[in-house]
């Protein structure tokens, strides 16, 4: 089922079939984090996609995922079909098709488009307890009833609301996710934002419900954290302790916020995943915000990003082969392929592969499925349980920036734009990085977390590099023409002053606050 050909040293694929939720022209779109092919048309013909000497797949059906519903809120989702019933390909998948799908969200420039993904805790108002399952399935029934979202059910239970491109979705220890649909200026990521808070708060207040925007949750322990209803989640938590020691948290006690963005070509690829990598510490330094932890400082100022360091070596980190001259798709694929599965999704059911590879998987070697060969939705769902500080799957995921208030939500996105989507700041920041060793990437991954912009660099702090990369990005949002560069407000706030956000919260926690963590939910109300 090959749908790629490469010509040079650039795998080039196109496809003017649909549009996926980060905005592609692509094959095959998502639902909730990828779990589900969506295809307008039930046949689909691949000759499209085709390059010059491409081979080409034959026709393939490929099954909606929602049905009409009588109630007034029109359309429940699935949360994943039967991949058995989704996808069928009249030949196995091949190496080539993993990395068609990725060279598949290769765009123009004017196609690119900017998604932002934001996660908040819910908790009691009177209690500052977390949210039960049961209130937030009253809250995402309320939303989706007020505001006319789509329900997305595992079962008979709601985990999820889909409105168009946008979906809200929610992590395993109900953390409140957003994922925003595919924007053409930092205005309506802006206004996206804003709406969305403005929904959720409408109907949470009338419960007694509030949402704090940080990284990390700041006074409860793991054993007070709600588990969510996902089969995916169960899964995992049962994995994690295997391979680290904090991946518990992670799960249950971490939010963040994160922007996807676009690439034209594999040389534009790996470009920006550069950049990306090399100025993620900058990004955790900028916007940490998660200093505490079971009501005490816990010794860092982006605790949530320290946690990344100890939940799982084989799907985190630096990814130092980005920076190899060899490095594109098929390397990216190559990594992937190796890393652990979680679990492979078949007959309305999450199955336990944990442990194996996606490698052994394409050679049918799954001893939880013997004999059965992946399709493309399996290696879409595989792509979304790697994580590290900057992932690609058909778009660049920027994720190493901790949660916080609505002003913070708005600036990520404009830093990350700024620096990537304008050529002549693209150009500064790899020419800045270019004599960056893999050790120094690493050790600022390693102690920004505890250090933040007070991080010894070179000469200096990591505090002088990052003024001028905010530089950057204000000039090049000011030259999109868009008005943008008022968003790195936030941010340019803490640049000129040094002191970051988690340092703050510190400030009032041994003043004002009296050494009681309790008012951080008012402070970071949204």
């Amino acid at each position: 089922m090959a749908l790629v050909s490469k010509a040079g040293s650039s795998y080039c694929i196109r496809s003017d079939i649909t549009r996926g939720r980060t905005g592609q022209n692509v094959a095959f779109g998502v639902v909730n984090n990828a779990e589900a092919p969506i295809m307008k048309e039930k046949w689909v013909n691949f000759s499209s996609l085709s390059c010059k000497n491409a081979r080409v797949a034959p026709f393939f059906p490929l099954e909606t995922v929602g049905f009409r519903s009588k109630r007034r809120n029109g359309v429940i989702v699935a949360a994943s079909p039967p991949t058995e019933d989704a996808l069928i390909a009249t030949e196995p998948l091949t190496k080539q098709d993993l990395v068609g799908y990725l060279a598949s969200g290769c765009k123009s420039k004017e196609k690119w488009r900017i998604g932002t993904e934001h996660e908040k805790f819910g908790f009691e108002i009177k209690t500052l307890r977390p949210m039960k399952y049961e209130q937030i399935a009253e809250l995402l029934n309320g939303i989706s009833e007020r505001f006319d979202w789509e329900k997305v059910m595992e079962g008979d239970k709601i985990i999820g609301l889909k409105q168009g491109k946008q979906s809200i979705s929610l992590e395993p220890g109900g953390q409140f996710e957003l994922s925003g649909a595919p924007l053409e200026t930092l205005h309506q990521t802006c206004a996206e934002v804003n709406s969305h808070l403005y929904q959720v708060k409408a109907v949470a207040e009338e419960m007694g419900i509030g949402f704090l925007g940080i990284g990390f949750q700041p006074k409860l322990g793991l054993k007070d954290i709600p588990v969510m209803p996902k089969g995916r989640y169960e899964i995992m938590r049962n994995y994690m302790p295997k391979v680290g020691s904090l991946g518990l948290d992670m799960m249950f006690r971490t939010c963040t916020v994160q922007v996807n963005l676009d690439f034209s070509s594999e040389a534009d690829m790996i470009r920006k995943f550069r950049a990306g990598l090399a100025l993620q510490p900058i990004a955790t330094a900028l916007f940490a915000n998660s200093p505490f932890t079971e009501g005490k400082p816990n010794g860092y100022l982006s605790m949530r990003s320290q946690i990344w360091t100890d939940t799982d070596k084989d799907r985190t980190g630096m990814l130092p082969f980005v920076f190899d001259d060899s490095f594109g798709f098929e390397q990216y694929v190559d990594y992937a392929l190796d890393v652990p599965m979680y679990f492979v999704y078949r007959k309305k059911k999450y199955i336990d592969c944990t442990g194996m590879t996606f490698r052994d998987f394409m050679a049918g070697k799954l001893p939880c499925i013997p004999g059965e060969l992946p399709n493309l939705n399996d290696w879409e769902n595989h792509l979304t349980t790697i994580f590290p500080e900057v992932r690609l799957k058909r778009y660049l995921e920027m994720r190493g920036a901790d949660g916080g208030p609505w002003r913070r939500l708005c600036a990520l996105p404009a830093f990350w734009v700024g620096l990537l989507y304008d050529e002549v700041s693209l150009q500064s920041i790899l020419d800045m990085t270019a004599d960056w060793t893999c050790e120094e990437r690493e050790m600022l991954r390693n102690k920004v977390p505890k250090t933040g912009l007070k991080t010894p660099f070179r000469d200096g702090l990591l505090w002088h590099i990052a003024e001028d990369v905010l530089k950057l990005a204000k000039d090049g949002l000011e030259r999109r023409g868009f008005k943008e560069s008022g968003f790195l407000n936030e941010v340019a706030e803490v640049v000129r002053t040094g002191v970051t956000p988690a340092e703050k919260l510190l400030e009032l926690y041994h003043g004002k606050w009296g050494q009681s963590v309790d008012p951080v939910f008012e402070e970071l109300l949204y």
